[in-house]
């Protein structure tokens, strides 16, 4: 589909707000026309990213996921995935241009070390940070919401709960 297709599919379910996300939205193809069409188009407009790549959208929310250790695959892909999972300078950038949130997706408690120094390097607002239990089934989120929780209410961060995983599972394209 062209950018214009789709801006007149988006526009025909008359939403008053648009998310451009999959994969990372900000090396698609189109995404600044997309983004701008939208914003023409009188969306509130929310990009979800991994804060590695800068482009000059229009947005109303910049949703900045950047990628925790926990989330290091193993093998050939390792060393390269952990030299380009954290961009300070382009997720400063990002925060910049519009409203924005961090989600980090939390695996451990030992994560909140590269949380606070993430926060401390971007001077994110604790407010505009949220955590998300890591897990592949609501059991586990369970388990994990209970000590994150209470991790947010000690830091002054939100608790963002991983719905989709709620009610569909651990289930790709939903």
């Amino acid at each position: 589909m062209t950018v214009p297709e789709i801006v007149d599919r988006v526009v025909d379910f008359h939403a008053k707000h648009a998310v451009i996300t999959g994969g990372e939205p900000m090396i698609a193809r189109g995404v600044e026309e997309l983004s701008r069409r939208l914003h023409e188009a009188e969306m509130h407009i929310t990009i979800e990213t991994a804060g590695t790549v800068f482009l000059p959208v229009e947005c109303d929310l910049m949703s900045i996921s950047p990628k925790l250790k926990n989330s290091t695959p193993e093998g050939d892909w390792a060393k390269q995935h952990d030299k380009l999972r954290i961009r300070i300078d382009v997720i400063r950038q990002l925060m910049a241009r519009c409203d924005y949130q961090l989600k980090f997706v939390v695996s451990r408690p030992e994560d909140i070390k590269e949380i606070h120094a993430i926060v401390s390097r971007t001077q994110a607002e604790t407010g505009k940070v949220i955590l998300m239990p890591e897990g592949t089934d609501p059991v586990r989120l369970r388990e994990k919401a209970v000590w994150i929780a209470e991790l947010c209410k000690a830091e002054g961060f939100r608790y963002g709960p991983r719905l989709h995983v709620d009610i569909w599972g651990d289930r790709r394209g939903v």
